[in-house]
C-alpha cells in the first residue's frame, strides 16, 4: 500500500477526525463555541455591541444568547454598565469566566482525545475490504 497523498488505497488516511462539544440542559443548547466566542469578545471589547459586530451578530441576537445562557445556567454572566462620562460597557462575571475556563479545558481534552484516537486506530479510517 502506497503512502502517497491521494492514493485511493489509503482510504481516509488524509482526513482528520473532528467533533463539536456543547452543553445542553434538558435537551436544550446552553453553551458552545459560538457563545464562548461571544463572551470572549465581550471580555476583549468590554462591549456587547462591539462583540456582536465583530462576530456578525445583531445586538439583539447577542443579547438573546446572553439572556438564554443566564436563564439556563441560573446566574448572571454579563454585568452591563449604563452610560456616564466614560460611556457604558459590559463586563463578564466570575461565573462567566469560570465557565469559559472550564470550556477551554474541555476543548483541550477533546483535542488530545481525538489526536490519540486517530493515532491509535488508523485502521478505522481505512475502507472496508467488503
Amino acid at each position: 500500500m502506497s503512502n502517497s497523498k491521494g492514493d485511493k488505497a489509503d482510504g481516509f488516511a488524509d482526513y482528520d477526525i473532528k467533533a463539536k462539544i456543547w452543553l445542553e440542559k434538558n435537551g436544550e443548547p446552553v453553551f458552545g463555541m459560538g457563545r464562548f466566542l461571544l463572551l470572549k469578545k465581550i471580555e476583549t471589547y468590554g462591549s456587547i455591541s462591539s462583540a456582536a459586530k465583530e462576530l456578525g451578530y445583531s445586538y439583539k441576537k447577542a443579547w438573546s444568547f446572553i439572556n438564554l445562557m443566564e436563564k439556563r445556567f441560573g446566574f448572571k454572566l454579563v454585568d452591563k454598565k449604563i452610560g456616564g462620562k466614560s460611556g457604558g460597557g459590559s463586563v463578564l462575571t466570575g461565573h462567566a469566566k469560570k465557565i469559559m475556563t472550564e470550556y477551554e479545558e474541555l476543548l483541550e481534552k477533546e483535542k488530545t482525545f481525538l489526536g490519540n484516537y486517530q493515532a491509535q486506530t488508523p485502521h478505522l479510517l481505512q475502507p472496508s475490504k467488503h
